[in-house]
């Protein structure tokens, strides 16, 4: 089986696909620094660096399987105040669209945050690819069931050129805690009572303390997840796109490295990351978890 990725960013749909022995022959994003992460962990893949609502779709290699992510940041409640870019943020979804009209892959899977099914024309969107012949299989997915360290609750669309929409049995794994990703040999480790380390949160870690003892993990900023921290004995909140989850070590604290969130996501040990933090970490908040791509994937040929 052959696929495309539409909206590759660093790679997690495609790493996922190569889990469930599918070949990835093209993949595409607009941000050049992805494409290269996605190069150099995808040597064997054809890549463009384009804004996919412009692309020639005449050009593209011919494949079973379209993979798609387009941008959330439109839909999600996390993106704050509306602005007028997310209207062209979330038109990046008509792209998926222009992709399977031109090609009619026998099947797609498309991934987003749970909010795309609220949008305004998500009945729209819907309907065109209904027009297209598919049957449409929506379901929403905790990263966490599939056996990673990370509780990430994502919608993934699964389209078949059937009469009625595809019945897949995904098999739920044994939950990972967040220890098993955590080194607490390694890192850079600050002092918890630093001059420049705000109230809230000390007071978050404060809080922790009668609960999970010396050793925890806590958000450092904002309300979800958990005020009070959580236990390393369960999995992460959902790694976001900038650092979000403290390391808690006593009177010591960091916060969790590249190679933690990438082990908490699902990708290898070996997967080449960004050098700079902050690029490698976007790319990771913003990735597909790659266990639960295979498994969807893998659910998708058992049930063709």
């Amino acid at each position: 089986m052959k696929a495309i990725d539409l909206f590759a960013g660093a790679g997690g749909f495609s790493t996922g696909a190569a889990m469930a022995g599918v070949q990835v022959v093209w993949a595409a994003n607009h941000w050049p620094a992805a494409v290269q992460v996605h190069a150099n962990n995808h040597p064997g893949t054809m890549h463009a660096c384009q804004d996919l609502e412009q692309a020639d779709w005449t050009q593209v290699p011919g494949h079973d399987l379209l993979l798609a992510s387009p941008a959330c940041q439109g839909h999600t409640n996390a993106r704050g105040k509306e602005r007028p870019h997310h209207d062209a943020q979330r038109a990046t979804a008509w792209a998926v669209v222009s992709a399977a009209e031109c090609h009619q892959p026998e099947a797609f899977v498309v991934e987003n945050v749970k909010e795309f099914a609220k949008w305004a024309l998500y009945p729209a969107w819907c309907a065109a690819m209904h027009a297209l012949g598919y049957a449409l299989a929506p379901m929403v997915l905790d990263a966490a069931d599939h056996g990673v360290a990370q509780h990430r609750r994502r919608l993934f669309i699964v389209g078949t050129r059937s009469k009625h929409p595809i019945d897949l049995r995904l098999e739920q794994h044994a939950h990972a805690p967040a220890s098993s990703v955590i080194d607490f040999t390694a890192g850079r480790w600050r002092p918890i009572h630093h001059p420049r380390r705000s109230s809230a949160t000390l007071q978050r870690i404060e809080r922790a303390r009668p609960r999970f003892g010396e050793r925890f993990v806590a958000p450092y900023y904002g309300s979800g997840s958990g005020e009070t921290g959580r236990s390393l004995d369960r999995p992460l909140g959902t790694i976001t796109t900038l650092d979000r989850w403290a390391v808690i070590d006593g009177e010591r604290m960091r916060m969790l490295s590249a190679g933690e969130a990438r082990a908490a996501m699902g990708f290898p040990d070996t997967y080449q990351l960004p050098s700079r933090h902050k690029d490698a970490m976007h790319m990771l908040g913003n990735a597909v978890v790659p266990p639960v791509a295979r498994d969807v994937i893998n659910a998708l040929r058992a049930a063709a």
